[in-house]
């Protein structure tokens, strides 16, 4: 049985935030959060994503009755994650912002802000380096932030209605 979708491209569509703090132990945030002065909405500056996944490494389980080696899973590990943005000649916002050592929260609400949509994902974090991207080229002047999960990810969390201010 086919199953209709509405597929989407995420470059207009996902939107990727830093948050100082979560209240909740669950590290899901509110709307209030979202909307909050310790929000920052990252998205109009990141040239380049790479990583917020995690990866599973199996664990092999041979026996002595097959040749075939069976795996079950193993531990969870956050892949190597970091953005790119680009450099304002004048502010230093972000720079600020995402100075080595600082801890935090990454939200990416990958479907947009719908919500309701269990399509939320955050990240607790440190920045491990902030450092420029240096070219000849005929491009925009970069910075690349590479950051440590420093906890479990929470997952396809629902996104904050607007109305309660928490998250379903």
């Amino acid at each position: 049985m086919a199953t209709t979708q509405q597929r989407f491209m995420r470059r207009g569509t996902t939107v990727f935030y830093f948050l100082k703090t979560i209240a909740a132990a669950d590290n899901v945030p509110t709307r209030a959060e979202l909307a909050a002065t310790n929000a920052t909405n990252l998205s109009t500056a990141i040239s380049d994503v790479e990583g917020w996944s995690l990866e599973n490494t199996p664990i092999d389980t041979p026996d002595m009755a097959s040749t075939f080696a069976t795996t079950i899973p193993g531990e969870d590990k956050a892949d190597n994650s970091s953005f790119t943005f680009y450099e304002d000649m004048v502010a230093d916002a972000i720079e600020t912002l995402l100075s080595k050592g600082v801890v935090g929260f990454i939200v990416i609400l990958r479907k947009g802000d719908i919500a309701g949509s269990k399509s939320m994902d955050v990240f607790p974090v440190r920045v491990g380096s902030r450092s420029p991207s240096y070219s000849t080229a005929s491009e925009a002047a970069k910075f690349k932030v590479s950051f440590g999960i420093t906890d479990e990810p929470v997952l396809d969390a629902a996104v904050p209605t607007a109305a309660t201010g928490a998250s379903e």
